[in-house]
């Protein structure tokens, strides 16, 4: 008995040892992240829709791992924790169409008609001013503007695009840039054959699976580009398997002209040149009419509506609703700031819920959580990359805003969507994510300077003012 004594206390104590060791061993994390958002609001916008009250968002390198109850977040071990208690985690939104550089200009030439506008200000403007330096200068100031106002991606097409997304990746953004092709000469090529040439190279540099960049062709309207243009961009995104971003049927004057031309409306000469194909996006979509509807969903086409920059150069309202009747993919596009005047998504979703019910005066049409899901989930969709991004789900990229819904204008919250649509503000945007990497953080912007582009900013103004004197 007194031998068998120390042995069943060296057997109780080790017994006691592995209990404790099982019990910290199953409120201890398991699994290594790198970023850990927690306690917010998890508005998922996946296929069911899901909203976690108390949800968090584990992130490891690029990629979202978890999404879940915050009760379940114990299990990850995170490098950054941000606890998102009073606030709604959500997709990044999706700019579907935009044109960065033209911050610059934004306020030039206002209350004009649309080809007055253009012909009589931007273009000459563009012409005076366009360069690199420029370039890259606005899209400074206009990453600087997306990422404070909960834009994670967005689809551009201007000139010198190569240094637009040089400046987009040094901001962490992510984005579809096009290299404008037009017929006339531009700041950086004299004819449609250069800008063809420019667009392949920029292709060739950024297709092989860029991390943030992906490469388009953009030819810049039915009404610039003339047939053989069209067909050689449709060839050389076919060549690479890139994507094609155009603007179509965007006002009546566009319609006319192509009408008296080729006598065919817009998107049936678009479609008889053979420039759809496999991931095009299509800007406004204004003048299309029911039987138009078919052809666009036939071949995918991508639709980014641009309310407020349509509205502004009263250029129409597009047909969303019947659009989305039809299954067409919509997404919300600012246009440039030189016609909208801003980059604010939050405005646009606001924007394109009300436009249609007062159009149709049925305040049923496009309710707040189908503005929720053309800035997000099916902008994704118009832009071809809802396999990567525009939910919060596992498996997808890491891209997401965290924004405050506790100001006295968002209370009291009884339906969430409606509070983010209808009341909340860019502002109230704190954190921005974009491939697993924090871009802003309780809105303060870690990969931009806002100071030099504040006085980069005002240097451009004075030159630009100045090129108009002469």
């Amino acid at each position: 008995m007194t031998t068998s004594f120390p042995r069943f206390t060296f057997v109780l104590v080790w017994l006691l040892a592995a209990a404790l060791t099982l019990t910290r061993g199953q409120t201890r994390p398991t699994e290594a992240v790198d970023l850990l958002v927690r306690g917010g609001t998890v508005v998922t916008m996946d296929a069911q829709r899901r909203v976690i009250p108390n949800g968090f968002v584990a992130v490891r390198g690029s990629q979202i791992v978890a999404v879940g109850d915050t009760a379940d977040a114990g299990r990850y071990r995170a490098k950054t924790v941000i606890e998102a208690g009073g606030k709604a985690v959500l997709p990044g939104l999706i700019n579907a169409h935009t044109h960065v550089p033209m911050t610059l200009f934004r306020g030039l030439a206002d209350d004009l008609l649309l080809q007055e506008w253009l012909t009589k200000f931007i273009f000459p403007a563009e012409a005076k001013n366009v360069s690199r330096d420029m370039v890259r200068a606005g899209t400074r100031l206009a990453c600087l503007e997306l990422i404070r106002g909960g834009t994670t991606c967005f689809v551009d097409m201007y000139y010198f695009e190569g240094d637009i997304a040089e400046v987009t990746e040094a901001a962490g953004l992510r984005a579809i840039l096009g290299q404008t092709i037009i017929d006339f000469p531009v700041p950086d090529a004299l004819t449609p054959q250069m800008g063809i040439a420019q667009a392949e190279r920029f292709i060739q540099k950024y297709r092989s699976g860029h991390p943030l960049i992906t490469p388009a062709v953009a030819p810049h309207a039915p009404y610039t580009c003339a047939p053989e243009t069209l067909a050689a961009c449709r060839k050389l995104a076919d060549q690479y398997g890139v994507p094609l971003v155009i603007h179509l049927a965007e006002a009546d004057t566009e319609t006319q002209t192509i009408l008296e031309r080729y006598g065919k409306r817009p998107v049936a000469h678009v479609e008889q040149v053979g420039v759809f194909g496999p991931r095009t996006i299509a800007a406004h979509v204004v003048q299309v009419q029911a039987n138009e509807y078919a052809i666009l969903k036939k071949h995918n086409v991508g639709v980014a509506h641009c309310p407020q920059s349509n509205m502004k150069l009263a250029a129409g309202v597009a047909p969303i609703p019947d659009l989305l009747a039809a299954g067409l993919a919509i997404g919300l596009g600012t246009d440039g700031a030189a016609s909208n005047n801003d980059l604010d998504l939050f405005e646009e979703m606001d924007t394109a819920a009300k436009l249609h019910k007062v159009t149709h005066r049925d305040p049923t049409l496009v309710p707040a959580l189908k503005a929720l899901e053309m800035a997000t989930i099916e902008g994704a969709r118009a832009v071809h990359l809802a396999d990567r991004i525009g939910s919060l789900e596992v498996g997808k990229l890491a891209d997401f805003i965290v924004v405050d819904i506790s100001t006295p204008r968002q209370l009291p919250n009884y339906n969430l969507y409606s509070t983010l649509v209808y009341a909340t503000k860019s502002s109230d945007v704190e954190t921005v994510v974009v491939h697993g990497k924090l871009l802003m953080r309780d809105r303060r912007m870690l990969t931009l300077d806002e100071a030099s582009i504040r006085r980069e900013t005002a240097a451009f103004r004075a030159r630009i003012l100045e090129s108009l004197k002469k």
